[in-house]
């Protein structure tokens, strides 16, 4: 038997699994028919979150039981009374950016924005600029009436520029004043309050989008976790713009993942792999979080230490090496968030789930309310 990924052709090994390009196993009879349009399901636009909570912790905690099914109904600030000692909670502790731009193009006065993705060197970016067509190499950009100048040097993949920026000052600082929070698309109200798109323990600066699900925890509430007797362990994933690109094709097998950057110290990995052999859970707080571990997990469930770029595409099917838990937000329908949710707690079930949220009028997205599935 062959299975067709991106046009490859690949032949199944005799247990009837296939290797994804990382190295994950795959039940061959769980993908085989997978669609795009499998995962989807009906949103009424008013349960999209414009604006975050007041009070972080005061979201709601849809709570779903990945081996049966079964919900509850909760206030994320009552996690507590679903986590033990001898847990551990994996945190992303990357921090946003405020990447987004807006300036003009010299010599004309027409507005631009352009969208820092990836730093290639110290003062050169790789960035996405609207309108693309005009913004070719050579052409000079003006911020902030001239306290930051940029000039175009190259086009690459997928149509984003190289762009060289000059200034007079501390990068880090000129950024902050000028830049805004480059917010998903689907957030059209503007953030009164930059640190509400950063989650309370963001540390290294690196993502173009916030590790939602982090956003509902406080420091109290992470005090309060950590005296219990669990773990809190931070890695590190910078959050690229890839994370809001739609699946477009419906063989799921021939979507392409983006490229993330992850780090996992020493320490981490041998608190995570402590854990694990003394009969705890790892749970992880994100799908950012739990692609991180399972991109630097050994294929006997071990996280080994290191960094790198991930492109780890999780979906049903997949055997998860190390994480036990998930804490996360609600999904965009056909998403791959909600296919990597989904290979954890099984499609029926997680639709089940987001059909019971709409219902009880949870808020969707970035800014909405939890599920902790367990």
């Amino acid at each position: 038997m062959e299975i067709s990924r991106g046009g490859q052709q690949l032949c199944a090994p005799p247990r009837r699994q296939v290797i994804d390009r990382l190295g994950a196993v795959m039940d061959v009879e769980n993908i085989m028919e997978l669609r795009k349009s499998d995962f989807y399901f009906e949103l009424p636009q008013e349960l999209i979150a414009q604006d975050p909570l007041e009070d972080r912790s005061a979201s709601r905690l849809l709570l779903l039981d990945k081996n049966t099914g079964q919900i509850r109904h909760e206030v994320f600030r009552h996690i507590t009374r679903y986590l033990r000692p001898g847990d551990c909670l994996v945190l992303n502790n990357t921090k946003v950016i405020p990447a987004r731009l807006l300036g003009e193009r010299e010599g004309t006065g027409a507005h631009v924005e352009v969208l820092l993705l990836k730093r290639r060197e110290k003062d050169v970016w790789e960035t996405l600029v609207k309108p693309g067509k005009k913004c070719r190499p050579g052409t000079e950009l003006i911020f902030g009436n001239g306290l930051l100048r940029a000039r175009v040097l190259e086009t690459v993949e997928e149509g984003n520029r190289l762009i060289r920026f000059t200034y007079e000052g501390i990068w880090e600082e000129l950024l902050d004043q000028l830049g805004e929070m480059p917010l998903p698309p689907y957030i059209t109200h503007r953030l009164q309050d930059k640190n509400r798109y950063q989650t309370v323990y963001a540390k290294y600066e690196g993502s173009a989008a916030a590790p939602t699900a982090g956003l509902h925890f406080t420091g109290e509430l992470l005090e309060q976790i950590g005296k219990m007797g669990v773990q809190i362990v931070y890695v590190t994933l910078h959050v690229g713009l890839g994370t809001f690109r739609p699946v477009k094709e419906e063989n799921v097998l021939e979507h392409h993942m983006h490229s993330e950057y992850y780090q996992v110290t020493q320490e981490a990995a041998e608190r995570i792999n402590a854990v694990k052999a003394a009969g705890g859970r790892v749970i992880c707080v994100g799908t950012t979080s739990c692609r991180t571990l399972e991109s630097a997990a050994d294929e006997s469930g071990l996280v080994q230490p290191g960094c790198g770029d991930t492109e780890i595409f999780i979906y049903p099917g997949y055997h998860f090496k190390v994480l036990d838990g998930l804490i996360t937000n609600f999904h965009l329908p056909e998403s791959t968030l909600v296919m990597l949710v989904s290979a954890l707690a099984g499609r029926e079930q997680v639709l089940a789930a987001y059909e019971e949220a709409i219902r009880e009028r949870y808020r969707f997205f970035s800014f909405g309310d939890a599920m902790f599935v367990v």
